[in-house]
């Protein structure tokens, strides 16, 4: 871990995943489990504490960004006056409410990070990525847009899974592969059999069983008839 002091207020630090994993998290339960991403940032902030003298208590500011090889974290400490009268400034805290106390900082920690992920989908997208995760109401409405899809020739990376009894797939196109108008076409015919879900695709690797690991449409309709 690469800790940064930037001042008496502020501290910035960056954690590889390798490193985060090293310390016997999974990088999905950063994102996703409010308790464990907990567990991690204050341990991190006890070896802070111990190399740069850095006490946390009271209220925090906390700035997370996700980055392709692990997290970068500005952790300042705001100081405030009786009855909140008199705020110190800090760059990019404007109002009393954004200042958090200990037992608030899971709860910004999961929104910041979930921004930080969506942020990081958003870039991909506008550079000619595109991905989502779909989920289907039951293995009939699978097989069905198997079928239904059977005329699209173009290369499509496609998974499928069962999760908490569901049916998930996740489909992945890339500009190089398909133009833009096939592009839409497809995922509009795809959207008319399942509807797109708020799940990503790290929790289906980590928790749920693939049941297609690619070309899910040809597998499909290789052992189901329509």
């Amino acid at each position: 871990m690469d800790i940064e002091r930037i001042n008496d207020h502020t501290i910035k630090f960056f954690v590889t995943y390798q490193d985060i994993e090293d310390r016997g998290f999974k990088r999905e339960e950063i994102w996703y489990n409010r308790e464990r991403s907990e567990q991690l940032f204050w341990q991190m902030m006890e070896e802070i504490n111990d190399q740069e003298e850095f006490d946390v208590e009271g209220p925090l500011w906390i700035q997370v960004q996700a980055m392709d090889k692990g997290l970068e974290i500005i952790v300042t400490k705001a100081n405030m006056a009786k009855n909140n009268e008199n705020l110190i400034s800090i760059e990019g805290l404007k109002n009393v409410e954004d200042v958090l106390e200990p037992n608030q900082v899971e709860q910004l920690l999961e929104e910041k990070l979930n921004k930080a992920q969506v942020e990081q989908e958003e870039a991909e997208l506008e550079e000619g990525h595109f991905s989502m995760v779909t989920r289907f109401k039951d293995f009939e409405d699978v097989i069905q847009l198997s079928h239904y899809v059977s005329d699209v020739t173009d290369p499509i990376m496609n998974k499928l899974y069962a999760y908490k009894g569901h049916y998930y797939m996740y489909i992945e196109l890339l500009d190089e592969w398909i133009d833009d108008e096939r592009k839409e076409d497809l995922i509009s015919r795809i959207l008319e059999f399942t509807t797109e879900a708020d799940i990503t695709v790290h929790v289906l690797e980590e928790y749920g069983k693939p049941i297609f690991s690619e070309n899910v449409f040809e597998n499909v309709r290789y052992y189901f008839s329509a």
